[in-house]
């Protein structure tokens, strides 16, 4: 399956909800600090109930490093610079979906470091700055999911 890749995630309730994500669609969540929370925080666990156990989590202390542990085929950042909507790329098993912290977004550095069509976008409504991470986290990663048939779904679709 595909990736999740969360860059220094900052709240804990999303990061909870995307564990929660990540062990129903069967994606491996990476979580690349520093984190604005312990691995421990009660807000985390809450929001993760007890999918924690189901979830395949790792961290990294870098995207480097994750990039050089995990050697995924593609990293696909989401950002509101993106032009490729997210709906229009097929994604691949070994695929990496990026997401940065919510109160900043990816740092330049990362954008600039990936071609524009690995950059991807979520239409919105104009002045509107963006979505809730958790949220975005779940349209792309379920679009990924389907592309694959819902692979090892355990009902049928």
């Amino acid at each position: 399956m595909f990736h999740v890749v969360l860059f220094q995630p900052e709240i804990p309730p999303n990061t909870g909800n995307i564990i929660r994500l990540c062990a129903n669609c069967g994606a491996k969540l990476h979580l690349i600090r520093p984190l604005g929370f312990e691995m421990s925080d009660k807000q985390l666990r809450r929001a993760g109930l007890d999918y924690h156990e189901f979830a395949d989590v790792a961290l990294h202390d870098s995207l480097a490093a994750f990039a050089e542990v995990v050697r995924p085929t593609r990293i696909l950042a989401c950002s509101t610079r993106g032009r490729q909507n997210y709906s229009e790329v097929t994604y691949g098993p070994d695929d990496a979906l990026l997401f940065g912290p919510e109160t900043r977004g990816l740092p330049d550095a990362v954008l600039d470091g990936l071609p524009a069509d690995q950059l991807l976008r979520i239409p919105m409504q104009p002045g509107n700055r963006s979505l809730n991470l958790s949220n975005a986290v779940a349209i792309i990663a379920f679009e990924a999911w389907r592309q694959a048939g819902f692979a090892g779904c355990a009902g049928s679709v």
